[in-house]
C-alpha cells in the first residue's frame, strides 16, 4: 500500500504546481455538481464531496463559491460524466474520468492523446475490472493503530491504516467516504492533506527508458486536457 500512497502524493504534488489550471477544473466540477442539486453543500453530498476534495489543494474561497453562484443563476451548460479506458506502452493500464459540456470534443482529445504517445483507447471495462474504487485519506499523525482501533470501535471497515512520513493514511471503500470522513473529523482530525476518491491498480507494472517517457508524455498529454478530471493508471513510481 505504502508505493500506492506514493503515487498519489507525486500526482498531486505534480497538481498542486499547476495551480490555474486546477483552480479551473475544480471550479467546473463544483459548478457542475451544485447544479445536479441543491447548490448548497449540506444539501448535497456530490457538491460537498467536491469542495472538500478543493480544500485539500487550497482552492480560494472565491473561485468556489463563485462556481456555486453560478449554479444558482445565470449558468446554464450542462456538463457529462464520462470514463475512458485504455492503454499504454508494455502492459500500462489508464483510466481517465472527464467532465465535459461537448462529448464528441472530448472523446476526440482523449483518443488523440492515447494515439499519438504510443496508446490505443480501449472499450468501457477494458481496464476498469483491474481498479478497486477507494476512498483514501490522509492527515497528520503517526499513531496508525489507535485510528484503527477508534474507526472499529465505531463499526466502520477500512481496507489499510497505516503510517508514512508524518502521515496516517486510511484506505476504505468508496460507498464509505463521507462516514469516515466525519468520524476521523469526530476523533479530532481537523486537516486533510488527502480527502479523494480514487481508482488504485490492483497490481502495478514498472516502466523504464523509452516505454517510461512515453508514458509519462500521453498521461500529461491527458492531464492537460481541459475536460479531464482524473487520469489514475497502474505504473508504479520509484
Amino acid at each position: 500500500m505504502g508505493r500506492k500512497w506514493a503515487n498519489i502524493v507525486e500526482k498531486k504534488t505534480a497538481k498542486d504546481a499547476n495551480n490555474s489550471r486546477i483552480y479551473a477544473k475544480f471550479g467546473i466540477e463544483i459548478y457542475a455538481a451544485a447544479k445536479s442539486g441543491e447548490p448548497d453543500p449540506h444539501a448535497n453530498q456530490k457538491l460537498r464531496f467536491v469542495i472538500e476534495r478543493a480544500k485539500t489543494y487550497n482552492v480560494p474561497k472565491h473561485i468556489i463559491d463563485r462556481a456555486i453562484e453560478k449554479a444558482k443563476g445565470a449558468g446554464d451548460e450542462t456538463y457529462s460524466e464520462l470514463r475512458y479506458e485504455g492503454f499504454g506502452p508494455n502492459g500500462s493500464m489508464v483510466i481517465v474520468d472527464t467532465l465535459t459540456n461537448n462529448v464528441n470534443r472530448t472523446v476526440a482529445e482523449v483518443r488523440s492523446s492515447f494515439g499519438k504517445n504510443g496508446g490505443n483507447m480501449g472499450v468501457s471495462g477494458a481496464v476498469a475490472y483491474m481498479f478497486d474504487n477507494t476512498a483514501i485519506f490522509g492527515f497528520e499523525g503517526n499513531d496508525a493503530d489507535d485510528i484503527l482501533e477508534y474507526l472499529m470501535d465505531q463499526e466502520i471497515d477500512v481496507r489499510d491504516v497505516f503510517s508514512e512520513n508524518d502521515q496516517i493514511i486510511v484506505y476504505g471503500e468508496a460507498s464509505d467516504f463521507h462516514i469516515i470522513q466525519e468520524t476521523l473529523k469526530e476523533k479530532g482530525v481537523e486537516a486533510f492533506s488527502v480527502a479523494e476518491i480514487q481508482m488504485l491498480p490492483q497490481t502495478e507494472v514498472s516502466l523504464t527508458g523509452e516505454d517510461l517517457e512515453q508514458f509519462e508524455k500521453m498521461i500529461d498529454v491527458l492531464d492537460s486536457l481541459e475536460d479531464v478530471q482524473h487520469v489514475f493508471h497502474n505504473v508504479a513510481i520509484d
